[in-house]
């Protein structure tokens, strides 16, 4: 038999058809349009409103944390399953913040980023067969491993009809009875929008009566505008159903640095420690014990909410001035929208890969498409910018190429 790695790659990533589809994703489109649009206008500069990441580096003073810690003999160690100084400062940090009581030892563990836990979780409660509950749109990697490992996603549309929350009741009797994750992301990227205490209420009672895990992806719940995010585990009972993921990256512009925590039920704990400590050996060190500082230093990120929650202000008034419908971003640096039908000049819009590739070719304006449960497109607060006057003529440059169309909303 003749050798083929082609018959050897596994299923799950498509088997011996890995490789060989046509099918173009979104987020390479974008990078293609991209590059076209720039060598069309070489002396146009384009303006990305689609990064996902913040737009400047950690504090000096988080740095430096990082810097004394580097050089340190002691810092060449595994981590493993993390130090026992940050597990303390993310229980003293859940206390003070969220008026949330966490056993450091038992109820916490760090993670490298918070995309690595959502991966590693389902391994702990999936088996072939379950099911895992994911709102759209969204983040799917929790999904991803769910059908890696046999399992299956049933999706949960967030729409302004159901203010951005998902229909718990909307789930057929068949899935419930073989589902073991409701996976939540409040703030929630890409809506902007929060869960009121309310919700989460609900969700502990469908969990308990269903004996459904929650996992609750808090990455932005530092970045709230006017009412605060609760943490999920701030509701009664909460721990007794599910975990929720608490990341650096957003808050503390620490994106690169790969340092969060879950915490919550301390059987989830448990468990996600074992298939962690198979998966990798911990953080380095000098980064957790930056994060440590981080945590103990909440102030540094109300400049970057004040920052975000200008800019995501600015961005709505220039949409609602073009006639668009916007629902204000409550929390997260994004800021997402419907789509219009066309334009005066006969352009139309299928859906929101389309007018995002119109914004792209002809206004060299980068952003997201989401046609998951409608047709949004979704803008950043992140872009680049030296200083607020340079902002200003960014965001003044963003309404005048806007500007330029007569969008068609019916």
């Amino acid at each position: 038999m003749k050798f083929s790695m082609q018959d050897i790659i596994s299923k799950r990533l498509g088997g011996i058809n890995f490789g060989k589809e046509d099918k173009i994703y979104k987020f390479e489109k974008i990078k293609r349009a991209k590059r076209e649009a720039i060598k069309k206008f070489p002396k146009k500069e384009l303006i990305d409103l689609g990064v996902g990441e913040p737009d400047e580096r950690a504090d000096d003073s988080i740095i430096n944390a990082l810097k004394e810690e580097v050089v340190k003999k002691s810092s060449r160690f595994y981590a493993d399953n993390g130090i026992d100084e940050f597990k303390n400062a993310a229980s003293t940090y859940m206390k003070d913040r969220f008026r949330v009581t966490l056993d450091p030892d038992k109820e916490i563990n760090h993670s490298i980023g918070s995309k690595s836990a959502l991966a590693l979780l389902p391994y702990t409660l999936i088996n072939p067969g379950d099911f895992t509950l994911m709102t759209v749109p969204g983040y799917p990697v929790t999904g991803t491993i769910t059908q890696y490992l046999g399992g299956h996603v049933f999706n949960l549309p967030l729409t302004p009809k159901n203010s951005f929350l998902p229909d718990l009741d909307s789930i057929p009797e068949d899935v419930l009875k073989k589902t073991k994750i409701l996976y939540l992301n409040y703030p929630n990227n890409p809506t902007g929008q929060l869960a009121p205490k309310k919700f989460f209420n609900k969700v502990v009672s469908f969990a308990k009566e269903n004996n459904i895990a929650v996992i609750q992806d808090a990455a932005y719940i530092e970045l709230t505008y006017g009412e605060k995010q609760e943490s999920f585990l701030s509701v009664p009972g909460a721990k007794d159903v599910g975990v929720e993921i608490h990341s650096l990256s957003k808050s503390f512009n620490m994106t690169g640095w790969r340092i969060a925590f879950v915490c919550g039920n301390e059987l989830i704990i448990k468990a996600f420690a074992t298939v962690k400590d198979n998966n990798d050996s911990g953080q380095f060190v000098p980064i957790q014990k930056a994060a440590v500082y981080a945590l103990k230093h909440p102030e540094l990120i109300d400049a970057t909410r004040k920052k975000y929650n200008r800019r995501l202000i600015a961005l709505t008034n220039i949409l609602t001035g073009l006639g668009f419908s916007v629902t204000g971003s409550k929390g997260t640096f994004f800021l997402y929208f419907e789509i219009p039908k066309g334009t005066s000049k006969g352009r139309h819009f299928n859906n929101a890969g389309d007018f995002c590739d119109f914004l792209i070719r002809e206004k060299l304006i980068s952003s997201v498409p989401w046609d998951d449960a409608g047709h949004f497109l979704r803008f950043s607060a992140t872009f680049e910018a030296e200083n607020e006057r340079t902002e200003t003529n960014i965001l003044k440059e963003i309404e005048n190429r806007l500007s330029e169309e007569n969008f068609i909303f019916e």
